[in-house]
């Protein structure tokens, strides 16, 4: 049962999770940002792909992409760099960048607004662009070169454009209109200039051609002089009818040139009388601004000293207040320490003192045992000695006689060690005797044993001799054993089991 509900349980978490990924899943099309914000400080942004949003914490918002045309009119005349008033109309597509910084400035500029409204934000800044850059140009050279003064308008209104998170895609200038027919006239003085010089190119040409003419025909046929003279005549009026249009023409001309001299002075008085006005209104409301700009400074700094002096006041009372909380904290943590000092010397007083009772304790526990041991062992020494006095003292000339046989062999031993260090030995020639030297060298330990019983026999009176020949086999067979030096002891030399043979002393000398 529990498991079917463990497995139950999972079943619905699962589905669960499904669900929400199903409504969570989100998949933005190319031309339109899904920003997903929530969680995260930094919202996510998504263009052309798919996603998946958190129900109920992440929030989803769309920004259009798409092309935004916008029309660009200057809402008044707009002076030129040489004072003449003109209207521009251009014809602007902006779109919301798809640079992630810029995009997000757009977010938060443009986020669920629609397209009019960041159409008309985007004109009154390009409208702003198009005044500034009207007043920098000439009008002749804004009309002759419109590519120049529209792409002056697109960079000096990218960065403003940038800074809302826009892209200026196109810039084209529609028409340049003004309200005095200025351009117009421009059009007129070159259509004029052209006429003119096509109409002399023309009257040049026709004279030549008819010199030419004229002289080729003299000289042809002087039958057609009469006709020739009439054609002379004839070229003759013409060319007084030409010279009287030309005259015509020549006055129509001036008078057009003064008429455009007049208005030109006209129009120039008129711009300098406008540039003067605008001038004058411009000073006026820069001193009403500046005007404005101190009493806005004279509130501020009044402010900011108000407000400066309340913020030392409260900081002054603040450093007095942790002043005062930091000197008790001092005082508090100085008597601790005084209290933990007097405490601490005290304790160690105490050890020192425990600690001497303790060595002093020992030293005395250590003299008591060496006193105690030195007795000990001072009597034990006496008690020795005495008893080895009393033994000493106990000993005869037998027990003497004993102790003196139980070392022979290590005597012997001692004295046929120098032989047995002896590695080689070399021999040359031998004795009196005939003997040879390695008799002679065998002989050195008997002789040595010999005189040694010797002077033991000077020194206690005991002969060792007669001792060790009491086991002899002469002694065993013959009883034939006379020890003396022996006083007051009976010695008896025990044979082996089966002889049973002892041998006696007598007490004489």
């Amino acid at each position: 049962m529990d498991q079917l509900i463990k497995l139950a349980v999972a079943a619905a978490v699962v589905i669960l999770l499904v669900i929400l990924l199903c409504i969570g899943y989100v998949k933005a099309p190319p031309d339109m940002a899904f920003i997903i914000s929530g969680i995260k400080k930094k919202s996510k942004i998504v263009i052309g792909k798919a996603t998946i949003r958190i129900p109920f914490f992440e929030r989803l918002d769309k920004l259009n992409l798409r092309l935004i045309p916008i029309d660009v009119k200057t809402s008044n005349a707009v002076p030129t760099a040489d004072y003449i008033n003109i209207n521009v109309d251009a014809t602007v597509n902006v779109k919301i960048s798809n640079e992630p910084e810029r995009l997000r400035l757009a977010a938060e500029n443009f986020l669920n607004k629609n397209t009019e409204y960041i159409a008309s934000v985007a004109r009154e800044v390009l409208e702003g662009n198009v005044r500034e850059i009207v007043g920098k140009m000439k009008l002749e050279e804004m009309v002759s070169d419109r590519q120049k003064f529209a792409n002056l308008v697109k960079e000096n209104a990218e960065p403003d454009l940038a800074a809302m998170g826009l892209d200026i895609i196109s810039f084209n200038v529609q028409n340049f209109v003004d309200g005095n027919e200025v351009i117009e006239n421009l059009g007129i003085d070159n259509i004029v200039k052209i006429k003119k010089a096509a109409a002399i190119a023309r009257a040049e040409s026709e004279r030549d051609i008819k010199v030419a003419q004229a002289s080729a025909d003299k000289e042809s046929n002087d039958a057609a002089v009469a006709a020739q003279t009439e054609i002379a005549k004839k070229q003759n009026e013409l060319a007084i009818k030409k010279s009287e249009l030309q005259m015509e023409a020549d006055t129509k001309k001036a008078m057009a040139d003064a008429a455009y001299e007049i208005q030109k002075e006209e129009q120039r008085k008129t711009i300098e009388i406008t540039t003067a006005n605008a001038d004058i209104a411009k000073q006026e409301r820069e001193i009403e601004l500046k005007q404005k700009e101190v009493a806005v400074k004279e509130q501020a700094l009044d402010a900011e000293v108000k407000k400066q002096a309340e913020a030392d006041k409260y900081a002054a009372q603040q450093r007095a207040d942790a002043d005062l909380y930091q000197r008790q904290k001092d005082a508090e943590a100085k008597q601790f320490e005084a209290q933990r000092a007097a405490e601490a010397r005290k304790a160690q007083a105490e050890a020192e003192r425990y600690s001497k009772e303790q060595e002093a304790a020992g030293i005395r526990a250590v003299g008591e045992a060496e006193a105690s041991a030195i007795q000990a062992k001072g009597i034990a020494e006496a008690e020795a000695m005495e008893k080895k006095a009393e033994a000493y003292a106990k000993y005869n000339k037998a027990a003497v006689a004993e102790m003196m046989i139980k070392v022979l062999p290590d005597v012997a031993g001692k004295i046929a060690e120098p032989l047995g260090q002896i590695d080689k030995i070399t021999i040359i020639g031998g004795g009196e005797t005939g003997s040879n030297g390695v008799e002679q060298v065998a002989g050195n330990v008997p002789a040595v044993m010999a005189k040694l019983f010797e002077s033991m026999k000077e020194a206690t009176g005991i002969d060792l001799a007669e001792i060790v020949k009491a086991d002899t086999y002469d002694a065993k067979v013959n009883r034939n054993v006379n020890v003396t030096g022996l006083d007051d002891v009976n010695l008896v030399i025990k044979d082996n089991k089966e002889s049973g043979v002892t041998i006696s002393h007598d007490d004489r000398a």
